[in-house]
């Protein structure tokens, strides 16, 4: 459906499921008109015309594979010439494999690289300035509470997600006073696709205790509320709260210990 009212439009990226879909659905909630990329084509275009239907919104699919390193320009030529500049970006599109990392493929690891970090900065750099340039726009960035220590069998991807908070942290400061937010949304373990799949790769994670697992409805509308606030950093939920802040506080020797003593639990104690 075209895009053509005064709504203000947020752009979300890895709209097509977990907390994407849920952050679609909290800006369709809130009176926005809907730009969502993923992957699938079939699920964005059911999940616009249901948010349409539902909020009476207009709702744009644009299916794309953020890892090809041309897809940001693409969609940024495809919205100009639409005339919409997004009020708000969403960069909720990610990958994630669990691990030891010499087990791991190096096409594995810059998968994750290309999704997480480069397509991510690359949507930055083409929308921010626009934002800058017309005075106003929110960026919500999903980072993870793994952003915040290191984690074994999870290297690549937890390296990955602090350069998510680095980056926003960074901007938050550059962006003071142009008119432009940027949140982090670090979310801990939380019910989505991603982590049914990591629980299929190893069914040891099936035993993590259910008030450690965040709910994704839940996770989304803290997410979406810190980004309209202007909140530089959100951490749902008061067990990830509590773990990010003992992670700061704690020695980089000792969190090592803990998170490796953790992945060898996880992982049936192997060597």
């Amino acid at each position: 459906m075209p895009i053509h009212t005064v709504r203000p439009v947020a752009l979300v990226t890895g709209a097509s499921a977990g907390i994407g879909e849920e952050l679609a659905r909290c800006f369709a909630r809130a009176g926005h008109d809907l730009v969502l990329v993923a992957r699938s084509a079939d699920k964005l275009q059911t999940l616009g015309s249901q948010l349409a239907q539902a909020h009476g919104i207009a709702a744009l699919a644009l299916p794309a594979d953020l890892s090809d390193p041309q897809s940001a320009a693409r969609l940024a030529a495809t919205l100009k010439r639409r005339r919409r500049v997004p009020d708000v970006l969403v960069n909720c599109a990610g990958v994630l494999q669990q691990q030891r990392f010499a087990q791991m493929k190096p096409a594995d690891h810059q998968a994750i690289i290309d999704l997480n970090i480069s397509a991510l900065t690359a949507m930055l750099a083409h929308f921010v300035p626009l934002m800058v340039r017309r005075g106003s726009g929110r960026v919500l960035n999903v980072a993870s509470i793994a952003a915040f220590q290191p984690v074994p069998t999870l290297a690549t991807y937890a390296a990955s997600k602090a350069y998510v908070l680095s980056l926003t942290e960074s901007l938050s400061e550059e962006l003071a006073g142009s008119g432009v937010s940027i949140t982090a949304l670090c979310p801990g373990i939380t019910a989505t696709g991603m982590l049914a799949s990591a629980r299929q790769a190893n069914p040891q994670l099936s035993k993590l205790p259910g008030f450690l697992v965040g709910q994704v409805e839940a996770v989304a509308r803290q997410g979406f509320e810190a980004c309209m606030r202007g909140d530089v950093i959100c951490v749902p939920g008061i067990v990830n709260q509590t773990a990010m802040l003992a992670s700061r506080s704690t020695p980089k020797w000792l969190l090592r210990r803990i998170g490796g003593l953790l992945a060898r639990d996880l992982a049936g104690g192997a060597d």
